[in-house]
């Protein structure tokens, strides 16, 4: 099962993993860089998702995590070669 990101209000963190339901929920109204540099660490430093920087997030599995709609326009910087 691959990870999804949810967005939720008023989290304690920018990002944070839930194991039970698979998913990285993310805090709404967070700076986009921030963001992506949170959910880069979680997926390959916590779980062992492969870094590629021109690929954007990757799940463990290899397959490319989508952000949720409400995430679009930080989609743009997702495969940003700096995170």
């Amino acid at each position: 099962m691959c990870i999804r990101i949810a967005v939720v209000d008023d989290l304690p963190k920018i990002a944070t993993w839930d194991p039970d339901e698979v998913t990285i929920l993310v805090d709404r109204g967070t700076h986009p860089h921030d963001l992506i540099r949170e959910l880069h660490a979680i997926l390959t430093i916590d779980l062992g998702a492969p870094a590629s920087p021109c690929a954007g997030l990757l799940c463990f599995c290899g397959t490319r995590v989508e952000l949720p709609r409400e995430l679009e326009p930080v989609a743009v910087l997702s495969g940003a070669p700096t995170l």
